[in-house]
């Protein structure tokens, strides 16, 4: 699970799961010491329990952490403390696309941040019809699903209420581009297709949960080749 926290990622894993401890710049238990000010770079926290991350997440919300790269969380209880952490919050469902065409990728610029196109689903909404629905909005062009990315969570709070975003994320195939412009009302400012190289010099500009998306989504054409 990748939940972003002030932009943050707080990521959680089994311990099983494989961990190399020198890609991390600060190794710790849940019952060593520290303070927000150790939180630099890339933290691993061992054996973590429900008041540890009860303990972080509050830091998370309400010191800025600028140093803070990503927090990674190692238990042996990780569906368990899943469930904790998301007792704290309600949940709204989104979903959207990482749209493709000539080996290009669709970015949309919003409220002067580099994105994705994505939208909260309707109720009783399926995830991959919410997300060709907001794609289609949001950049008025036709696409299909050609298979799917990580789910991310980030978190926010909205008139009081602690609120965590479940975004559903999808690969699609732009059919017809034709009459392809920004959705105005949603706040979008441009819709524009860009090579690889283009997108990753402006993911410094976007949002951290969509350039994990991306930056996946690029490893995996790598990996297959296709870049």
């Amino acid at each position: 699970m990748n939940v972003f926290i002030n932009d943050i990622p707080l990521i959680i894993k089994k311990t099983s799961e494989k961990i190399f401890k020198h890609q991390y710049d600060l190794v710790l238990d849940k019952d060593d010491q520290f303070t927000s000010k150790d939180l630099v770079g890339d933290v691993l926290f061992r054996d973590v329990d429900a008041v540890l991350i009860d303990r972080l997440v509050r830091l998370m919300e309400v010191k800025k952490l600028k140093k803070l790269d990503s927090i990674t969380l190692v238990t042996d209880k990780k569906k368990k403390l899943i469930e904790h952490l998301k007792d704290q919050f309600k949940i709204i469902k989104a979903a959207g696309g990482l749209v493709v065409k000539d080996g290009k990728i669709l970015m949309i610029h919003r409220l002067g941040v580099w994105d994705l196109p994505k939208g909260k689903l309707d109720k009783g909404e399926e995830e991959q019809l919410g997300a060709l629905r907001e794609v289609e909005e949001e950049c008025n062009i036709k696409v299909a699903i050609t298979g799917e990315l990580p789910n991310t969570w980030h978190s926010y709070a909205f008139k009081g209420k602690k609120i965590l975003k479940k975004t559903s994320w999808f690969t699609m195939q732009c059919l017809d581009d034709t009459l392809m412009r920004p959705q105005a009302e949603e706040s979008i400012e441009e819709v524009r297709f860009m090579t690889p190289d283009e997108v990753k010099a402006l993911l410094p500009e976007a949002y951290t949960s969509v350039e994990f998306v991306i930056r996946h989504y690029l490893a995996s054409m790598k990996k297959a080749g296709k870049e």
